[in-house]
């Protein structure tokens, strides 16, 4: 697979990594022996970077790529932190980010985490001198190797990348999320920090699959979070309408090559934004994990068919996200 730098992380990954928020809640139930071969099918497929959070099913997530991690020094394992309280810029105090860090430490069962990020917090923490000192301390003291941060706005991630400190930035990027292309992807490539593309098919949107008929678990996120009630509505469809989104999703189609999944020519759409470091789909299964590294072996798209996927977008998404995240 080819590898790409991860910012200022300094370190080369594979450019498909995972993203393990299946593993650990939100998505249906996954067993932990379904979790275990679908990391060993990510990694037979090349994958070196697994992307999880402290909060994803309460720490589960973390347990399970811990274990699965152990003794596997190429992989660089990525958690993120500030979402087990509220959401308040108080929150994000020196005493929290110790618990919050001895906490992921234990669950991935190592004393330095390779890259911890700030979990999509308030909008004014990106601006909080004493939020990144605190980071740098815990990187003098070895107890990260590096920090970054997951946005949900692009000027949150624009404050971001001007922070010396800052290894990556994490955002919403696909074919239904074109703003980051105008200013972030830019910024972070001028200043040598890493971009992790997440919800790179829009919760499942954009691998083709879902009809008007489709429905999902109760506790998958799909369900109870279509209108924000949860955490921010850009996390489920990328904040795109359903039904507008399935109409995208067909008139993608007939862009996608022959013997290629829709789901496979989205990842490598995202791939072939230039400042991409690493995109982190997720999955439920070793089919998924493997077709989903394999999009990185395909050819790159196209300038006409990279116009006409964003001529889908000009016409059905941009009204409804462009302006909102």
């Amino acid at each position: 697979m080819e590898q790409r730098v991860l910012g200022r992380t300094g370190r080369q990954v594979g450019v498909v990594g995972l993203g393990a928020w299946q593993l650990g809640a939100d998505w249906g139930q996954v067993t932990e022996d379904e979790a275990a071969t679908t990391l060993q099918a990510a990694v037979d497929g090349g994958v070196t970077f697994i992307d999880t959070a402290d909060v994803y099913g309460d720490g589960r997530s973390e347990q399970i790529v811990g274990r699965f991690a152990k003794d596997r020094p190429e992989l660089t394992v990525a958690t993120k932190m500030g979402r087990r309280l509220e959401q308040v810029p108080a929150t994000y105090v020196m005493s929290n980010f110790r618990a919050w860090n001895e906490r992921s430490r234990r669950n991935l069962d190592v004393d330095t985490i390779d890259l911890v990020q700030l979990h999509c917090p308030p909008t004014p923490v990106y601006s909080a001198d004493a939020v990144f000192d605190a980071l740098d301390t815990l990187v003098s003291e070895k107890k990260i190797a590096a920090y970054g941060v997951s946005v949900e706005t692009c000027e949150e991630a624009l404050t971001a990348i001007a922070r010396p400190g800052v290894a990556t930035v994490q955002i919403i990027l696909n074919a239904f999320r074109l703003k980051p292309l105008e200013r972030v992807l830019p910024a972070a490539r001028a200043a040598g920090v890493g971009v992790i593309a997440r919800v790179p098919l829009a919760s499942g949107l954009l691998s083709g699959k879902y009809d008007e008929h489709t429905t999902f678990a109760a506790d998958d996120h799909r369900t109870y979070n279509r209108g924000g009630e949860a955490f921010d509505v850009g996390e489920t469809f990328s904040g795109v309408d359903f039904a507008t989104g399935l109409e995208a999703v067909r008139r993608l189609a007939p862009l996608v090559p022959q013997g290629v999944t829709m789901a496979q020519f989205a990842l490598r759409w995202i791939l072939d934004q230039e400042g991409v470091s690493v995109v982190i789909p997720g999955a439920r299964n070793a089919a998924q994990a493997t077709a989903n590294s394999s999009a990185a072996a395909l050819p790159s798209l196209d300038a006409a068919t990279l116009d006409a996927v964003r001529g889908v977008y000009d016409d059905l998404i941009r009204p409804q996200v462009h302006e909102r995240w």
